[in-house]
């Protein structure tokens, strides 16, 4: 399986925006990334306050003459047991990123591996026997990197065999992957049908 890195003038002639200014887009990709983080938290976290805690509401002892500080009942924050003051409770963290900023973040990202030398172009990426030995001696025969990105506009049933059990390997398809992935990939690998996609994506 031979491939070649993809150079600035070849992105270019296959249609690929890139940005020319180093500082451009730099913001966008800050802001698409703490969206994707932000959207896979569930917002689950739970504490209950005063009034939901299982507890007596009668007062502890009587308001004056024991010495004692006043209190009301055991629920109180300050006690063990008690309930929580100001503490978490469920919520959405979901951020929304327009289409623009996207765009600008995936040409950003785009331009800066290019220019890196950190993606290679292959003709396809077909692992006809399914088997792992063969997926780590094309990706060895290609980049020496430990984190690998192969991109391709789809995937048959035996390449994606091959690599399943490879946990520095991931496979993503030109439609889906996001600048995350590329950004936490040491090396990317993408088809020549999957160049065209990633074009439009970033048009």
């Amino acid at each position: 399986m031979s491939a070649k890195t993809l150079s600035i003038e070849e992105a270019k002639s296959a249609s690929i925006t890139l940005l020319e200014d180093a500082q451009k887009g730099k913001q966008a990709v800050h802001d698409v990334i703490t969206a994707y983080r932000a959207n896979r938290r569930t917002g689950s976290a739970s504490t209950k306050t005063r009034g939901e805690v299982k507890c007596t509401n009668k007062k502890m002892y009587r308001q004056k003459g024991t010495g004692n500080a006043r209190h009301g009942d055991r629920g109180a924050p300050i006690f063990v047991g008690g309930g929580v003051a100001f503490g978490p409770r469920p919520r959405s963290y979901n951020k929304t990123i327009n289409k623009n900023t996207r765009k600008l973040a995936l040409r950003r990202v785009l331009s800066d591996i290019i220019e890196a030398g950190k993606v290679s172009l292959v003709d396809s990426w077909k692992l006809e026997d399914g088997k792992t030995k063969t997926a780590i001696s094309a990706i060895k025969a290609i980049t020496d990197a430990k984190k690998v990105l192969v991109i391709g506009a789809e995937f048959d049933d035996p390449s994606c065999l091959a690599a399943r059990n490879l946990k520095t390997v991931v496979m993503m398809s030109a439609d889906e992957v996001n600048i995350e992935q590329m950004l936490h990939a040491n090396h990317i690998i993408i088809t020549k049908d999957a160049l065209a996609i990633i074009a439009k994506r970033s048009a």
